[in-house]
Formats: structure tokens, sequence, C-alpha cells
């Protein structure tokens, strides 16, 4: 019985989808646009980043300097932290 389970625990993780395609990073750029509507940032190292739906934009504009901590899924940068850098 072990056997199956392990053999079922690790099938899962070979087909899970995101072990293979999420990447995390982090970024220190200063912001060249915000835009709350589709809940992005773009930053001047030329990429785009999206935010979570509670993400909170307060003091973030352009100009402003930011460390994004970020995981890459299917292409697309999704937010997981933000700093505002002095």
């Amino acid at each position: 019985m072990r056997f199956v389970i392990a053999a079922l625990m690790a099938t899962a993780g070979l087909l899970s989808p995101l072990s293979a395609t999420a990447e995390s990073a982090d970024v220190e750029a200063v912001i060249t646009s915000v835009d709350t509507e589709r809940l992005s940032l773009s930053l001047d190292d030329g990429k785009s980043y999206q935010a979570p739906e509670e993400f909170n934009f307060e003091g973030l504009k352009a100009g402003v300097k930011v460390l994004v901590f970020y995981t890459e899924v299917d292409g697309k940068r999704v937010i997981n932290d933000l700093e505002i850098l002095q």
C-alpha cells in the first residue's frame, strides 16, 4: 500500500503544471507607469507586473524606486510582495 501511495505522489509531482512553469524572483527598478484598472505596474526594466486584486497601490507612481518580489507563471510576472525603496 505504501508503494502505491508513493507512486501516486511521485506521478502527481511530475504532472503538476506549476512545478515546471513557476519561478520566483525579485527585481529592483523604478516604476514607469501604474494601471490600477488592469492591476499592473510597468518598470524601467521594460517589463510589466500583474498585481493581485487586493493589492494596495497607495504611494505607487511613476518615478518611485521599488523592490518587487514576483512569481513567473506561464510567462506572466505576478507580484507577491513589493517594497518602496528610499
